[in-house]
């Protein structure tokens, strides 16, 4: 856990004299950094099993690295091979959201895969094209066929901004974004759900201030949009967090007045969990942040900056003698939004190589029990993170919690044994950073909230700043990433 602590008071330290007053509120924040230290030390001590078989990982991030990283710890003589092409695939995402506040720069971010490979394990630095689980194969992009015993996929999710019109390619987080940045990053359309893309809406922002200041009295206000997503989503709070963040860096500047900001969500609610709906909902009041419910993002008109959406609602049809009940009937309407601004997030969606394979499921997710992590059909198969049909979970924190119940899960398979003892309890994480220097820690599971720390989590605050902006990053990557924590 040294190199968690020589990284949190490095990043501190550049941040000049305000790092330094963070460094104080970290000493008094550290008891958080125990914890997880103790808990690392508990996922070290587990005694190691003597099972034997070849276990394939297909995906290379933060949930397929934990993953082989811990199998290779755990198992006494470990045959342990990943599947990744992309050199940067333990990239820090969760830091986006940091860079576009203008607190992290790419390289506070920006990691390679080969410095995070557990030793033990063997890396085949190619794609998976399909899978064949009948014949316990994965077959590569280049016709090459890898055979295993058990399996793991962890191939997370791609970006699809071609699947709204008007805007172009399907990209990784971290991999080539160009298809994407042919419309994204220009043209007043932003996005920080890719590296570049997250740079770019910083340096929008930027360029928002200053266009605002330059505004005369009487000049009407520039329009800010930001969007969200009909599909399930990475990090379903990063849509609010793009808003919250630019109206922060706005009033800041002291130029808020003089912009309107309009989110619009697909979902019936402003998060699923009622309690952060409700803070989330004063906040954005408190901000002048207006919202609307049962929208989406369908088209962009880039050359003239113009959104289009459709609204949905029901509406009652006939009435049904026999059911006793109206039919109730989908009514939706398109308009127009004119913008400034507009933040995009984009449908996201399996990599087709399993989405569209005999493991997929018809919706393009990885199918499995969303306790177990399990496979539903094939029980040599496991799925964890952004990929797995599992209900919420589609966070770093998730795939924190789930590696440790893949791997658990996977050696008692290995072993025989037919009751798998690990459940994910639906646990995520999400850290909603309201302002610079203050964060509603949003913790919570399929029950409910599901709080950490001995405060309310609905409130902003300080020191779930400093765990988000200092201690999070260097826990993930040298906690999990090597599977310790």
């Amino acid at each position: 856990m040294n190199k968690v602590i020589d990284e949190i008071v490095n990043d501190m330290q550049k941040s000049g004299d305000k790092g330094r007053r963070d460094a104080l509120k970290f000493m008094m924040a550290a008891p958080m950094l125990g914890a997880l230290i103790g808990e690392a030390s508990a996922q070290e001590a587990k005694a190691s099993s003597n099972a034997k078989g070849k276990i394939v990982v297909v995906g290379g991030g933060l949930a397929g690295i934990a993953t082989a990283a811990a199998l290779c710890k755990r198992l006494s003589n470990p045959d342990v091979t990943v599947i990744e092409p992309n050199p940067y695939s333990v990239t820090y995402q969760a830091g986006n959201t940091l860079i576009m506040g203008g607190v992290f720069t790419k390289d506070d971010v920006f990691y390679e895969t080969k410095d995070f490979m557990p030793s033990d394990a063997k890396w085949i630095k190619k794609a998976a094209k399909n899978f064949d689980p009948e014949n316990k194969k994965v077959i590569l992009d280049d016709g090459e066929e890898v055979s295993y015993d058990y399996l793991v996929v962890a191939m997370g999710v791609n970006l699809n901004y071609g699947a709204i019109e008007g805007l172009s390619g399907e990209i990784t987080s971290s991999g080539d974004s160009a298809p994407a940045r042919a419309t994204v990053g220009k043209n007043g359309i932003y996005s920080l759900y890719f590296m570049d893309g997250a740079i770019d809406t910083y340096n929008a922002v930027q360029e928002l201030i200053k266009k605002a200041k330059a505004m005369k009295k009487d000049d009407p206000k520039l329009e800010l949009i930001f969007s969200d997503s009909p599909s399930a989503i990475k990090c379903g709070g990063a849509p609010k967090k793009a808003a919250y963040i630019a109206h922060d860096l706005l009033e800041k500047a002291g130029v808020r007045d003089r912009v309107n900001i309009t989110f619009y969500t697909n979902s019936d609610k402003l998060f699923n969990v009622p309690e952060y709906a409700a803070a989330i909902g004063e906040q954005f009041k408190a901000r002048d942040i207006k919202y609307q419910f049962k929208t989406r993002l369908v088209k962009v008109d880039p050359a003239n900056k113009v959104a289009t959406f459709e609204k949905s609602w029901t509406e009652k049809g006939e009435y049904d003698k026999d059911l006793e009940e109206y039919e109730m009937i989908k009514k939706t309407e398109k308009f127009d939004h004119n913008f400034e601004f507009l933040h995009v997030v984009p449908i996201q969606k399996t990599p087709d190589a399993v989405g569209k394979s005999p493991i997929g499921s018809d919706n393009g997710w990885v199918p499995v029990d969303k306790e177990t992590l399990q496979h539903v059909k094939y029980k040599n198969i496991f799925a964890l993170g952004d990929c797995a049909a599992v209900p919420l979970g589609k966070t770093g924190g998730s795939a924190r919690k789930q590696y440790k119940v893949v791997v658990d899960n996977l050696i008692d398979v290995m072993e025989g044994k037919t009751e798998l003892q690990a459940k994910y309890d639906g646990y995520t994480v999400c850290p909603l950073i309201t302002r610079i220097g203050r964060v509603m820690f949003a913790e919570f599971d399929w029950k409910g909230v599901a709080p950490t720390f001995p405060l309310d989590p609905t409130q902003e605050r300080w020191s779930m700043w400093i765990l988000k902006a200092y201690i999070m990053k260097p826990t993930v990557m040298y906690g999990m990433l090597p599977g310790r924590l």
